[in-house]
């Protein structure tokens, strides 16, 4: 089952049928594209509320930059419920959510691109895991679809700027190939990489080395002032570490899974800044979720995300189970605040251990994913690009 779903993360050639290319130039081709009325990315959605540790709430209020100086390219993961194995071109309410919980934000820093495109759906997904796969998925054509879609914006948008690229899951594989197919040996584009987002999933690099297994000349990335680099992990909670049949930390032999903490790209423990949901995930409008605090304060968190301050601590961790970012929630039965946090993946009922906290891999790291957008690009900018 496990090289199954892998081939579903990476976009695996499993079967190519012929469909026809998506025309990236019309607008409804787009989720987030600058320009358009109505785009995705405008949601007003993106206010947080501070939970402090003693339970003081403070609301932070969001706003983008109306004229940011780089780009963010953003590959979205499986969230698609179309009946189809392959989703189609209209943007529904599964788009438009994840759209807000891992990439709107970024907006805050760059201009924001994310093509719609036909990926392998949940349903398809689903199929899968229950050993019944649909014959008719196309497991070519989500990557088809976001080439077309990433060269008509070097062809369109781009003019040289600089580009952060962002995946998760799904939209890491399908990302993973283009890095290696389009940009790992033209110089060209890789003098435009800012940095790689690569989340939740399986990115191999030999053992001990920084570069040479995905790609040959694109590094993992190692300090803030370093660019034209790679930022890649799988999320497990410290207490629950990857079990045997995991499917993510471990990739062929040889080679070992990358993990790099965007908290601390250089290794070691820190705290993460992350933006949690307050009510829905990327897979559903509406969760259970534990009270921020106890007991209620008068005035409750309205706000659609909320930071944690001192809750979360990050560290990438290698041994016999594979290589994750291991995530330790610092809780206190002391002090007001929730001492847990939801984000494993529940199916019937029951607990995936093996998908780790895979629903939440960007969450736990927003707010440092973004402050490396902002360090990495201003390193890029001023024309300190790190040679490979």
């Amino acid at each position: 089952m496990i090289p199954i779903i892998q081939a579903l993360i990476a976009g695996l050639p499993l079967l190519a049928l012929d469909q026809a290319k998506n025309d990236y130039s019309k607008p409804e081709t787009w989720l987030c594209r600058p320009g358009r009325v109505g785009d995705a990315c405008s949601s007003s959605k993106l206010d947080s509320t501070m939970v402090a540790s003693s339970g003081r709430l403070k609301v932070e209020k969001w706003k983008p930059n109306p004229n940011p100086p780089v780009d963010c390219f953003y590959v979205y993961p499986t969230v698609s419920n179309d009946a189809t194995a392959n989703s189609d071109m209209i943007a529904n309410a599964e788009e438009l959510r994840v759209i807000e919980h891992q990439f709107a934000r970024f907006a805050s820093h760059c201009r924001v691109y994310a093509p719609l495109y036909r990926q392998v759906t949940l349903t398809a997904l689903r199929a899968l895991m229950t050993g019944k796969p649909m014959p008719e998925a196309d497991f070519t054509l989500p990557y088809k679809d976001v080439s077309d879609a990433w060269n008509f914006y070097l062809e369109h948008d781009n003019h040289g700027r600089g580009v952060v690229l962002i995946g998760h899951s799904q939209g890491s594989g399908i990302l993973t190939r283009l890095v290696h197919d389009e940009i790992d040996n033209n110089e060209a584009r890789r003098g435009l990489l800012i940095s790689v987002f690569l989340l939740g999933t399986n990115l191999p690099v030999p053992e001990g080395k920084d570069a040479g297994g995905a790609f040959e000349n694109i590094p993992l990335c190692r300090s803030t002032g370093q660019t034209g680099c790679v930022v890649a992990f799988a999320s497990f909670r410290a207490t629950e570490p990857p079990p045997a049949n995991t499917l993510f930390g471990k990739v062929a032999l040889g080679m070992t899974a990358a993990c790099v903490n965007p908290a601390a790209l250089g290794g070691g423990t820190a705290a993460l800044h992350a933006y949690l949901s307050t009510g829905g995930s990327i897979l559903a409008a509406e969760v259970s979720s534990l009270p921020w605090v106890t007991p209620a304060p008068k005035k409750p968190v309205s706000t659609p995300f909320v930071t944690v301050p001192g809750l979360l601590n990050g560290e990438c961790v290698k041994d016999e189970r594979g290589s994750y970012l291991s995530i330790r929630v610092n809780a206190d039965p002391k002090d007001p605040r929730t001492d847990d946090i939801t984000g494993d993946v529940v199916s019937g009922g029951v607990k995936l251990s093996n998908w780790g906290l895979h629903l939440i891999d960007v969450h736990l790291v927003m707010g440092d994913l973004l402050d490396l957008v902002a360090k990495q690009s201003k390193a890029w900018l001023s024309g300190h690009r790190t040679a490979p």
